[in-house]
């Protein structure tokens, strides 16, 4: 991915309308950080508190394993607000 593509991705929700793709007032988000998914937002509203702590696996062809495949991220320790690259998986 180049630079370009990378500021266009930053500020966006993983997931969202590509129409309406930044964030919206009466949501949560946490940034993903590292990875494929570097800069964009994860819309975690509705997510009980104790499931937080547990990791995601998100759709995207910008990995590793290409289409199909999926980035692994990990909340923070300390900061929900962010979700750490852990890694791909097919």
């Amino acid at each position: 991915m180049d630079r370009y593509e990378e500021q266009l991705l930053r500020g966006r929700v993983y997931g969202a309308d590509h129409d309406h793709p930044g964030p919206r007032p009466d949501r949560c988000y946490a940034e993903l950080v590292g990875g494929p998914l570097d800069g964009l937002l994860l819309d975690i509203t509705g997510r009980p508190h104790d499931d937080v702590g547990t990791g995601v696996a998100l759709a995207t062809e910008l990995g590793r394993f290409g289409a199909g495949g999926r980035a692994v991220y990990d909340p923070r320790p300390g900061d929900p607000t962010r979700f750490d690259w852990a890694g791909d998986t097919p």
